[in-house]
């Protein structure tokens, strides 16, 4: 699919412009366009990487945090807890991974509700070829250094903390 061409101007910094005329400054409008912006830009820039694998980066994201784990399992329950998802979207995310084969599940033998995911030796083998594509191509923030990448992360960090994504140590 060829890339849309670029506009003469910042529509981000325009809408800015305009805000303020109507309503007065407000900086986090223009913060917050950005990031929805930044976000749908690397979100198709690494789904354009992992897609030949048959993966989205949730998918993906779901099988690197079961190469995290001891055993190459993890209840569905503390996946979704790690990925900060809905139970139905680990469900959905897990079921399809199972179909590609890259996924295996079973009955959790210490909660007898409870379900185990465990990641294949197909599922290793993927997402071990899909990170060295992703790591090529610094996940699509090639346009920052890793000084920028630190500074990127430690400013969104206070946001996190505000949702309670963890507890601050």
């Amino acid at each position: 699919m060829p890339k849309p061409l670029s506009l003469p101007f910042d529509p981000i910094a325009r809408a800015d412009e305009l805000w303020q005329q109507r309503w007065g400054p407000v900086p986090s409008m223009g913060a917050i366009t950005s990031i929805m912006r930044a976000h749908q830009i690397l979100l198709a820039e690494v789904d354009a990487v992992v897609k030949p694998y048959g993966l989205t980066f949730a998918r993906y994201e779901a099988l690197v945090l079961l190469t995290f784990s001891k055993q190459g399992e993890l209840p569905m329950s503390k996946i979704g807890e790690r990925l900060m998802v809905h139970p139905t979207s680990v469900t959905n995310t897990v079921d399809r991974l199972v179909r590609s084969g890259l996924v295996d599940k079973r009955p959790n033998p210490n909660d007898g509700r409870g379900t185990l995911a465990s990641i294949t030796e197909k599922g290793r083998d993927v997402v071990e070829a899909a990170t060295r594509d992703l790591m090529a191509m610094d996940f699509g923030l090639g346009a920052y250094d890793a000084e920028e990448c630190a500074e990127i992360f430690a400013m969104l960090r206070p946001l996190r903390i505000a949702a309670h994504d963890f507890e601050e140590k």
